[in-house]
């Protein structure tokens, strides 16, 4: 089955009740047993529903794995790989990253005795002088977030194999419709499906997909005994998502690319950050892991001026300032204040998370709107 079938039709299953083609959202904490221990599959919406069900299985089959496991949110999602490890183990990571999980690496798990290192990984050469017998767990994010940093999954999948290290890599801004880490390689694929799986802005949810299953009984259990499950509202909702999916990515990465190219060829912009430009480091190694190139674009005006930074932002019309990407809608942000505030200053900044830079989710509205809107704004600074 193709991926654009996989996303209506992938693991799916019609309701066996009443043949419905959507499965009905189970609004229910408990379930009826016809003799202790005797149920139909269901015994309590914490450990399992329904509803939950059928999402968990739409994303394993579009990240081409074997298990599927939603969480309350993406930050949930990494709780529990965190979980994995125990006090004294350590953990590589990407450098470049979104700003609640460095915060959930340093502020919570520090505090229980494991230990991060956070790397540029765009060499995976360089991962290797950073393991050791603690090292249990590699963290990937690409492309990364904001800077839209390419890191080779395959290549850092050669050194976790090497030394019997789990890999763990963060598809959101990707999707599976882009890139596929467990065929690279990875044993864990995580989602903020709060993103471009649900799509619309209207739910907060994550996601976890694996293929190996011991891994995925440990990750079940911590999932069950720690209870950030998400409800079946929830779930119903990024099915629904799931199943545009590939329409949407087609339109955010048109629009991507038309967005990065109009602010490369402006005369008021420094840097674009947009890993479809042949002049992105790892450009290469973004069309071998990649379909295309994504909605994810960054950017700083000449002169590197916060100010003038603010002055966008606080007049782009389509554009809407706020938190999160991933939506139909198009919205803009300024990582240093709002994504990437748990970061300190001069961590950020070596990273080129400057008070400058704003962060552009572009959405998949017609494309000359957006560039209107665009230009209106940088005509004011």
């Amino acid at each position: 089955m193709k991926f654009n079938t996989k996303t209506i039709h992938g693991n799916q299953e019609h309701d066996p009740s009443t043949g419905a083609v959507m499965p009905p959202i189970y609004q229910t904490s408990t379930y009826a047993q016809s003799s202790p221990g005797v149920h139909k599959g269901y015994e309590y919406s914490r450990t399992a529903n329904p509803t939950r069900t059928a999402v968990e299985n739409a994303f394993a089959s579009i990240e081409n794995g074997k298990f599927g496991l939603a969480f309350g949110s993406g930050l949930a999602a990494i709780d529990c790989v965190m979980k994995l490890l125990s006090p004294g183990d350590e953990v590589i990571s990407t450098n470049d990253l979104y700003g609640g999980s460095y915060r959930i690496f340093t502020k919570i798990f520090e505090n229980y005795g494991i230990k991060f290192h956070f790397i540029g990984m765009e060499n995976a050469d360089k991962i290797e002088d950073f393991v050791s017998e603690k090292t249990k767990l590699i963290w990937v994010e690409t492309p990364t977030n904001p800077m839209m940093n390419i890191i080779d999954i395959d290549a850092v999948s050669a050194v976790a194999k090497k030394h019997q290290i789990l890999l763990a890599v963060d598809n959101t801004f990707a999707t599976p419709y882009l890139q596929n880490p467990l065929n690279l390689g990875a044993d864990i694929v995580m989602h903020s499906a709060t993103k471009y799986l649900g799509g619309h802005s209207d739910v907060v949810m994550g996601a976890l997909v694996v293929n190996d299953a011991v891994l995925a009984d440990k990750l079940y259990f911590i999932q069950n005994a720690c209870g950030a499950v998400c409800g079946p509202m929830d779930s119903f909702l990024v099915l629904r998502g799931i199943k545009t999916l590939h329409v949407r990515m087609q339109r955010h990465c048109e629009n991507g690319k038309a967005v990065a190219e109009y602010l490369a060829n402006h005369p008021k912009i420094e840097k674009v950050y947009w890993p479809g430009f042949k002049s992105h480091p790892n450009h290469e190694i973004a069309k071998k892991q990649m379909k295309d190139f994504g909605g994810m674009v960054s950017f700083v005006t000449k002169g590197n001026s916060i100010k003038d930074a603010f002055k966008i932002l606080e007049n782009l019309k389509l554009f809407t300032l706020a938190e999160s990407l991933g939506g139909v809608e198009s919205l803009s942000g300024h990582p240093a204040s709002m994504t990437h505030a748990s970061i300190p200053k001069a961590e950020r900044e070596k990273t080129g998370v400057v008070d400058s830079l704003i962060r552009l989710s572009v959405g998949i509205e017609d494309i000359e709107d957006l560039l209107a809107d665009l230009d209106q704004a940088l005509s004011l600074v």
